[in-house]
């Protein structure tokens, strides 16, 4: 029998549960976050596009989104599949998600822009399909604060477990089945590496998918607009709920920031590592890992952290140690007594990446605020169209992570046929690892501090619409 609390949406989950439902994150990782770290680098080095070619077709797809994810935030509201309302995407968008994910990574059309284009839109699309709805599934399984920060913070542990499988897990996976050079080295970097490429997308793609149907296995959906209200769920509710919910808007634009600053120096990490510090496979491993590996430290001190200083001092705490990150590493870099002391070079990717894990993880714990937020101030509970509208800002974000490392090494003349680049393209490079990601910081930093949802007010709303479903 269901007590009070659970009668009014406050669930308390099982780690099974907990852990079921972050495998989903996990799973997106292993995919799209190979997608991001390394589709640009794959493009340019292996399969022979140019780099600004593949810049804008990075800008036109995200377009696409800003069109598609509308469509599928709208479409999961109104309908309730048998397989679940928002959990059957796991498997519906999964499927088609993990083909295409295999085919992006595949050379057997090298340097066909047309063959980019059709599998990149088509992974993008699919990836909206699993990617909107599982957002909307954190809302749906509680409304209690605590259990959706604790929630958070095993979603955001697995999903840098992810992160962490791909960015230091790929170089050492394809250099498992690459060519290798005079002296054994694994070479990665040239269109020779084209079936190692493929044959690591295919691992992590079929995992990927397993991970989705466990995450299916362990989560039900129990806070949902019922069927009649669901049945009224319009797209324009989309803009009207943008214009009408502020804490909303500041998310969004933070959802901008952040993923732009991540997007571009995640893309250009690669880059970084194999020309500015001329790196072996194994350290340009040890560097990306380490853009993952602060999360198993400091993500399950999140909740205790956030009790400690609360919402938005975390958030400048750790947005701060990310600046400071990104200034060691610059200084770092151009101080010639400095760059052969690769340990420096690894502290200062530590420093930073504590801060954003941090910082970009936790803010996931914000949507299903908004979403409560919404549906106190309108009696709906539209966490699809909600999730659709953070997925647009998160993708415009990506999308300025994907065009702009494209633009700046093409005007900074990045020639992918050249072992060691010209002193302007590795200060161009040098400027995506840490300038631009660092400004963007800032703002996000400014951005945030105008979230006005603390805990005490989120407890009110709950309250309140607790309230209001048990007058009904």
């Amino acid at each position: 029998m269901a007590t009070n609390n659970e009668a009014n949406g406050y669930y308390k989950l099982s780690w099974m549960q907990r852990i079921g439902f972050g495998s989903g994150d996990l799973a997106q990782n292993l995919i799209y976050q190979t997608v991001s770290m390394w589709l640009l680098f794959f493009y340019t080095n292996v399969f022979g596009l140019n780099p600004a070619a593949a810049a804008v077709m990075f800008l036109i797809v995200r377009l696409v989104d800003v069109v598609w994810d509308p469509v599928v935030g709208t479409f999961v509201d109104k309908k309730s599949p048998r397989l679940g309302k928002y959990r059957a995407y796991l498997i519906l968008g999964g499927i088609p998600l993990t083909g295409l994910a295999i085919l992006c990574f595949w050379n057997g059309f090298s340097g066909s822009l047309l063959y980019a284009y059709i599998t990149y839109v088509g992974l993008s699309m699919c990836y909206t399909l699993v990617n909107v709805p599982y957002g909307a599934l954190n809302s749906s399984l509680t409304r209690d604060t605590d259990e959706i920060t604790v929630l958070t913070s095993v979603r955001m542990f697995m999903a840098n477990l992810g992160g962490l499988a791909v960015s230091m897990g790929i170089p050492i996976v394809i250099a498992l089945f690459a060519p290798k050079d005079a002296a054994g080295e694994a070479v990665i970097n040239t269109p020779e590496a084209a079936p190692a490429w493929f044959t690591t997308m295919t691992i992590y793609a079929l995992a990927g998918l397993a991970l989705l149907i466990f995450c299916f296995t362990q989560t039900k959906e129990r806070v949902v607009m019922d069927e009649k209200e669901a049945s009224n769920v319009k797209v324009s509710d989309l803009w009207m709920e943008f214009v009408r919910n502020r804490p909303l808007r500041v998310l969004a634009f933070f959802f901008i920031t952040a993923f732009a600053m991540m997007s571009v120096g995640n893309a250009a990490g690669s880059y970084y590592m194999t020309y500015n510090m001329e790196a072996t496979t194994g350290q340009l491993s040890t560097f990306m890992g380490l853009g993952s590996i602060p999360a198993f430290i400091f993500m399950p001190l999140v909740p205790a952290i956030k009790r400690k200083v609360g919402k938005k001092g975390m958030f400048y705490i750790f947005l701060s140690t990310a600046i400071l990150g990104m200034a060691l590493l610059y200084l770092v870099s151009v101080i010639p007594s400095l760059k052969s002391q690769m340990w420096i070079v690894y502290a200062a990717q530590f420093i930073k990446s504590t801060g954003v894990i941090v910082a970009t993880g936790y803010m996931w714990a914000l949507v299903p605020e908004v979403v409560a937020y919404g549906e106190f101030t309108t009696g709906r509970r539209i966490a699809g169209i909600v999730n659709a509208l953070t997925g647009i800002f998160y993708k415009a974000g990506m999308a300025l992570g994907g065009v702009v490392p494209g633009l700046v090494l093409a005007a900074v003349g990045f020639n992918a046929d050249l072992k060691v680049q010209s002193p302007l393209a590795e200060q161009g490079i040098l400027w995506l690892v840490c300038i631009i990601p660092a400004i963007l910081l800032a703002l996000a930093m400014w951005i945030i501090s105008k979230y006005e949802l603390s805990d005490e007010r989120m407890d009110e709303i709950n309250k309140a619409i607790s309230e209001r479903h048990l007058d009904k």
